[in-house]
């Protein structure tokens, strides 16, 4: 559960005044918890310093996972709970479980690629996302610094190492 949060918030008028201004307080020490954007900014994953996602490694494990239980479920049930012996052919044939392993498997994928999605991103159905500002919804660019994770510094140097980057408005933000 979330204690309250409380957070200084920069707002910017422009998508490359913002990528330098979060080069800069990055390189002033102050950790970013998020920029919202109302449009895709080239470049903004490498100035925030994320990391390449892990989400192909998932889609295959879940992938690999729908196989194996596609494979096993058939061979289980065509060639020992209900035998089927159609032309001679063997129980465990491949070819004819084709079809049903391919869409068990891009099955599992898909659902499993969601559902790790959901959970790195912290999207839960009952949560509501806190919005720091509407206007990132239209034409403005929000970066949000907690305090509680930079107590090294104050709310007044925060503000001015934000306003110093480049923001057109600076704001305080709380969250219960």
């Amino acid at each position: 559960m979330d204690a309250d949060k409380h957070f200084v918030v920069g707002i910017y008028d422009d998508e490359d005044v913002l990528l330098e201004a979060i080069r800069k307080v990055r390189s002033s020490g102050v950790k970013i918890q998020e920029v919202y954007s109302p449009f895709p900014v080239h470049g903004i994953d490498e100035a925030l310093g994320y990391k390449r996602t892990r989400l192909p490694i998932a889609a295959f494990l879940f992938g690999m996972t729908g196989t194996i239980l596609a494979l096993v479920m058939q061979i289980w049930m065509l060639g020992y709970d209900w035998p089927m012996i159609i032309g001679g052919k063997n129980f465990a044939s491949l070819p004819p479980f084709i079809p049903v392993t391919f869409e068990l498997t891009v099955l599992l994928s898909a659902l499993g690629m969601v559902g790790t999605f959901m959970i790195v991103s912290d999207m839960k159905p009952y949560k509501w996302p806190r919005q720091f500002d509407i206007r990132s919804t239209d034409d403005k660019h929000v970066m949000a610094v907690d305090l509680a994770v930079n107590a090294s510094k104050s709310k007044d140097e925060l503000k001015r190492i934000l306003k110093e980057s480049g923001a057109s408005e600076v704001n305080e933000k709380s969250f219960e």
